[in-house]
């Protein structure tokens, strides 16, 4: 293009990229290989021109285009794909301001100033705003109020403050609101590194045998034992071997997670250190959510306290497709966050096409003290087929919200009463999040495992547990769910794609109550047919199954269109 980078755009790119090679300071072309080599960086060139400059006009993108040798086409794609990038001139600082279903529920209006943003991973804070800075460090304020969005509008950043969001901790949590996050000195006098020098001393096999006999299951929705990813992995010949660390925390109402990176850093480290070793990772990438600045950048500072382990941090652009792994994997790779057909699975050509092992941040946290104490210790807690302790995150109309830790096999009322109950008379609870389903009252002594919820026709998701009293208006919370899905589809199938807004439209008709209630509940049926028959990944497979269960459950009746 002919569009020409300002001298600041082009020391923002430089700084990621190292200068030109040509001396004469223009861009010296390298060929085919050296720009397959190079276009992994185009995420992060893009996002290095939109935090130094606030966007990315024309002419800065001509110019990563030059350094990386991607057509302005294809980065353009790139860059557009993603919501906390613009390529379109914006004011230096910005506020996301989350309108999703847990601030809601938790009555949070609009904010004037504010952009309206899905969830922001802050659901037990009651409201919360992502700040962006151009030139500077973007930030969170949770809770929020009108008047800090205006401060922070107007150049302010609001003091550096630890919330106490843990409510229930056990093995799992124990170091939080303990250790100092900043400080390896405090994480190693309250047991840390002691997993990773057990691995390193007994071997990747014996690491290996040890998570398999634990019966460790994902713990962000897919439940997949790990000990089998893990083995499957490290048999693969072809090499180089890469771990990814899943940290792009999207699911409406999850943040267990970012508690975990943000108040335990070196432990989620360690505990990836721990996979790479097993699996015979070369390199480990720690992709973060790009709404998480405080996690990320502890993530940094934690990295280097552990010998020998080569690890980056990858920042997400802010899409939620991008939590499905094949979907991350191309992000990495500095293409759209869309989802690969499977098989071949990642264990055989996953990121860059080599054998890749991946967990989300919960999962891995657990393997520190199954290398300590034994992989069968570990499966006495919990059931036969749901092991170990597991985190919530609970929200919405309970009367403490935050992040619970109990043994699987805790029932949902003994959660909810954990957190303080109701307050009103309980009408539903969404388990899963957005992707996840509504059960009634009459569903609360569910015991919370694998098994359990499924036998109701119901997932654990990734621990969302968010309670809804009668004051909530539950049509509302249907629409933000539907328009969700619609906004976050990636597109790349038609299934989803157009699935994702006729079923908004269709559940409009719904709550408009136009004509014949139950036929267009029908329709919204056979669309959720289609959606998971034919869509190539989870979003729109799951993209149904929350309005489906409104709808059964009644409750959008009487609700306002």
């Amino acid at each position: 293009m002919d569009a020409a980078a300002t001298a600041a755009e082009r020391a923002a790119v430089d700084a990621l990229l190292g200068p030109p090679a040509a001396p004469d300071g223009h861009v010296a072309f390298g060929g085919f290989h050296r720009a397959e080599a190079q276009r992994h960086l185009l995420l992060p060139a893009l996002q290095a021109v939109q935090s130094a400059i606030g966007w990315i006009s024309p002419g800065a993108l001509n110019y990563v285009c030059e350094r990386l040798i991607v057509p302005p086409a294809d980065a353009y794609g790139v860059a557009t794909f993603y919501a906390l990038l613009s390529t379109e001139e914006r004011p230096p600082i910005v506020a996301h301001v989350c309108d999703d279903i847990a601030c809601i529920a938790a009555g949070a209006g609009a904010v004037a100033g504010g952009h309206p943003s899905p969830c922001l991973g802050q659901c037990e804070q009651g409201s919360a705003a992502f700040v962006q800075v151009a030139g500077g460090e973007d930030f969170v304020i949770a809770p929020v109020s009108p008047d800090q969005i205006a401060a922070a509008l107007a150049g302010e950043q609001p003091a550096p403050g630890r919330r106490a969001s843990v409510r229930h901790a056990g093995a799992l949590l124990r170091r939080i609101g303990v250790v100092d996050p900043d400080s390896a000195d405090s994480y190693r006098a309250h047991g840390g590194f002691a997993a990773l020098a057990r691995a390193r001393e007994q071997g990747p096999g014996w690491v290996i045998d040890q998570v398999k006999a634990s019966n460790l299951r994902g713990r962000g929705g897919a439940a997949f034992p790990a000990g089998v990813k893990w083995e499957a992995c490290a048999a693969e010949a072809t090499r180089p071997h890469y771990f990814v660390v899943n940290a792009d925390e999207s699911e409406p109402g999850t943040f267990k997670d970012r508690i975990l990176m943000e108040e335990d850093p070196f432990a989620v480290v360690e505990a990836a250190a721990v996979a790479a070793f097993a699996v015979g990772a070369e390199r480990t990438y720690f992709y973060v959510r790009g709404e998480y600045p405080l996690a990320a950048a502890r993530r940094r500072a934690a990295i280097p306290h552990f010998e020998g382990f080569d690890a980056e941090v990858r920042l997400g652009g802010g899409a939620y497709i991008c939590g499905e792994e094949t979907s991350l994997f191309n992000s990495v790779e500095g293409f759209r966050g869309e989802p690969r057909q499977k098989p071949p699975f990642p264990t055989t050509a996953g990121l860059f096409g080599k054998p890749t092992a991946i967990n989300n941040v919960e999962t891995l946290v657990n393997v520190l003290d199954i290398v300590i104490d034994g992989g069968e210790a570990f499966a006495a807690i919990g059931t036969q087929q749901s092991t170990g302790p597991k985190l919530f995150c609970l929200s919405g109309t309970v009367a403490r919200p935050g992040l619970y830790e109990v043994p699987f096999g805790t029932t949902l009322r003994e959660l909810l009463e954990l957190a303080g109950g109701v307050p009103g008379d309980l009408r539903a609870v969404l388990l899963g999040g957005a992707a996840g389903v509504f059960v009634g009252p009459d569903r609360i002594d569910v015991p919370l495992t694998f098994e359990g919820v499924r036998e109701i026709g119901a997932t654990l998701g990734s621990g969302v547990v968010m309670a809804f009293d009668g004051t909530v208006d539950m049509g509302a919370i249907a629409r933000r769910i539907a328009a969700f899905f619609r906004d976050e589809s990636c597109g790349q199938c038609v299934p989803c794609r157009v699935g994702t807004v006729r079923q908004e439209e269709a559940l409009g008709r719904v709550l408009a109550a136009n004509g014949d209630r139950a036929e267009h509940a029908a329709l919204i049926d056979d669309i959720a047919r289609v959606m998971v028959d034919a869509s190539i990944c989870g979003l729109g497979q799951t993209a149904a199954g929350a309005i489906q269960s409104a709808i059964r459950l009644g409750l959008l009746d009487g609700s306002q269109p």
